[in-house]
């Protein structure tokens, strides 16, 4: 400013003037306040600036981008981006005002340009990391993410890669297996061809059969010592073309120079396979800090593949652990038959706590048991399998529907807090053709009629299981008819309700599905079972699965009452010879008199037994269907059962004739007592008219 104020009146306009218009072209009073206050405004501004760009520069430190220029440059001075460097004053030649620039300026020196490339270079590098390492992390399974690598990788970094991987693979603290073998899982590359068109060889020929088999990496090998040291080396290493070629083969090629590197892949705790990084002559070699980026992609890789193995075998075992507690087929049961479906939810959740049985009870009934655990998690599954063995252990001791779930609430308390779950529990009597069925907090069942007319079974809701407040948790039972041939479908939430629609909307949907179903069949055919339980899930849309689905479906068949006959006996000496008058009169009315001798023995000797230890009169009941049962009920709670007799006992040889003359036999406790029931084929003949 002060030569400007000095030569304001020479014929060479100081630089600078033409853009700022100075006040007049004397030296008054006024225009020295004048570039004053002009001089003033410059050095605020260049203080602003000054501050901005050490900012700049401590930022780009930090992240390693920049060093300070005092301790690379010979001289002194404040850098503005795009703004010229000006020397201290002691350092400013005579005739030099002005002598260098910032990269900004093209007229900058060659050290500054090396340097900024050299930033530019690094910057490129952090995004392409950030850019990989977010591909990579995306995939969800093994093959996902290993594709995310070689996706990531060529051509960006590279013309081609070879991803292999430990066969098989450790998962979490596995001991891995003995010996140590690499298989190559995945490669990608680009084709390079060259001057006359011709497709150049740049990685070997994964596609071929050597190339398939695995590498077995032998302790104190070549490429055993690189696995070990874990850090990615280049190509041009003894060491490294000598892993390389262990590992490629050697009849592969393995490009010359600084054209290929190595990266081991390790895990949170071992090494779990190899990356070949490689690229084609055309192109620049690999530079030392290519193996940090290389470094970070097998970190990255390792890391995602180790966390999925855990993932995957997580959800392997939860999956098992759930379907192993299902029912592996239904029982063939006389007067009904059934079907099932389970539909696991959603990838993201597909774990949950839902169950089913059908359990033959006394008397040729049926239990038929749907269950629901609330969450989604392995612990879903533990309390759905104890549950369900529960009930299981409960239907067995033939009480009410009721009583069952009273303790199966009293058994989640047991098991713990927080053991919440929806329960639907029904026997179906096949003689009189009637269901009596307790809900704990469950969806209602639907009964689709022979004629199609479907009927929503309003029963009673109790509190769900595991969160009574009370000792004696509230639950009622309805009965309610079940025709011959009409179908009754039990279910989980999961088929009604989601998070597009509430049950009740859900509920009169499956109806409508239902009713659809019947009329294909027209009103004297029942629809196909299985067929029946696929129409219903394929009514489920893609909004539809989030929650796990359980569908089971009896349609009944039932026992005509001219099928069964059934008497009281009163205790004493005469029990048995009139139980075997009943029985041969029966018999004579179905046509199976070939069966009389046999089956007169045998109740004969059950009634004898039974008559023995009764206090109150003795049932007896015959059911004829594909087979011939004999039922005998008493109201004693010893159970018979077949022990060691000596040759000259006179007692305990009545069950060894029933085990040796029955198709089968059995015991069943009952709610008052016990019932010993044994099986017969019918005749051939017989068999044809059922």
């Amino acid at each position: 400013m002060r030569g400007l104020r000095g030569d304001s009146g020479t014929a060479h306009p100081p630089r600078g003037q033409a853009g700022i218009q100075l006040p007049g072209t004397g030296g008054s009073a006024a225009d020295d306040a004048a570039l004053d206050e002009v001089d003033a405004v410059l050095r605020k501004a260049r203080d602003v600036l000054d501050r901005e760009h050490d900012a700049v520069q401590e930022a780009a430190a930090e992240v390693g981008l920049w060093s300070p220029l005092a301790e690379e440059t010979p001289f002194g001075g404040t850098v503005i981006p795009g703004q010229a460097v000006h020397r201290e004053p002691d350092t400013v030649s005579e005739n030099e005002e002005l002598f260098e620039t910032t990269p900004d300026n093209p007229t900058a020196s060659a050290d500054e340009r090396s340097r900024a490339l050299a930033h530019r270079q690094a910057g490129d590098r952090m995004r392409f990391v950030g850019a990989a390492t977010r591909r990579i992390a995306r995939g969800l399974d093994l093959d996902e993410i290993v594709l995310g690598l070689c996706r990531a990788t060529v051509p960006t970094f590279s013309d081609a890669i070879l991803v292999y991987l430990r066969d098989p693979l450790p998962v979490g603290d596995e001991r891995p297996v003995r010996p140590f073998v690499l298989r190559l899982r995945r490669s990608d590359r680009l084709p390079v061809t060259d001057g006359e068109g011709e497709e150049l060889l740049l990685v070997p020929d994964f596609e071929s059969v050597p190339m398939a088999e695995p590498c077995e990496v032998r302790a104190g090998s070549a490429l055993f010592e690189v696995l070990r040291g874990v850090r990615p080396v280049l190509g041009d290493s003894a060491a490294a073309r000598a892993a390389l070629t262990e590992l490629l083969g050697p009849d592969q090629p393995v490009p010359g120079g600084q054209r290929a590197i190595l990266a081991p892949l390790r895990g949170r705790r071992l090494v779990i396979g190899a990356a070949v990084f490689l690229r084609s002559p055309e192109r620049g070699a690999f530079e030392p800090n290519d193996l940090l980026v290389a470094a970070q992609l097998a970190t990255h890789t390792a890391l995602s593949v180790d966390k999925a193995l855990l993932d995957g075998q997580g959800a392997y075992i939860a999956d098992e652990l759930q379907r192993i507690m299902l029912p592996d087929s239904l029982p063939q049961l006389t007067g009904v038959r059934l079907a099932s479906r389970y539909l696991p939810a959603a990838e993201t959740a597909r774990v949950g706590g839902d169950w089913y049985d059908a359990l033959p009870l006394p008397g040729g009934r049926v239990a038929l048991v749907v269950g629901d655990v609330m969450g989604h998690s392995m612990t879903s599954a533990a309390i759905m399998g104890q549950l369900r063995t529960t009930a299981q252990t409960l239907a067995g001791l033939d009480l009410s529907p009721p009583e069952v779930l009273r303790r199966l609430d009293a058994q989640a308390h047991r098991l713990g807090e927080n053991r919440m779950a929806t329960c639907l529990y029904a026997v179906y009597d096949p003689v009189s053709q009637r269901i009596r069925a307790s809900s704990a907090g469950h969806p209602p069942p639907i009964l689709l009629h022979l004629d199609g007319r479907t009927e929503v079974i309003t029963v009673p809701l109790g509190p769900p299981i595991g969160v009574s407040v009370s000792d004696v948790p509230y639950y009622t039972a309805v009965e309610f008819d079940a025709p011959t041939d009409s179908t009754l479908l039990l279910y989980t939430d999961g088929l009604v309700e989601s998070r597009l629609r509430d049950m009740g909307t859900g509920v009169e949907r499956l109806r409508a599905r239902l009713a659809s179903a019947a009329q294909l069949t027209g009103p004297d055919h029942a629809p196909p079972l299985q067929a029946l339980c696929d129409d219903v899930l394929d009514m489920l849309g893609p909004g539809d699965r989030d929650d796990d689905i359980v569908l089971l479906a009896a349609r009944f068949d039932g026992i005509a009452p001219a099928d069964s006959a059934y008497w009281f006996l009163e205790r004493g000496e005469a029990a048995p010879g009139r139980a075997r008058r009943l029985a041969r009169r029966a018999l004579e009315r179905w046509g199976l008199e070939e069966l009389s001798d046999t089956v007169v023995l045998l109740i004969s000797e059950v009634v004898t037994n039974a008559v023995r230890y009764a206090e109150r009169p003795v049932t007896l009941r015959l059911l004829r269907t594909d087979v011939l049962r004999c039922e005998v009920g008493d109201d004693s709670p010893v159970m018979p059962q077949l022990r060691w007799i000596r040759e000259t006992s006179e007692e305990g040889r009545g069950l060894y004739v029933v085990e040796a003359l029955s198709n089968r036999w059995g015991v069943e406790p009952l709610a008052g007592g016990k019932q010993v029931w044994f099986e017969v084929e019918l005749p051939h003949a017989a068999r044809r008219e059922q």
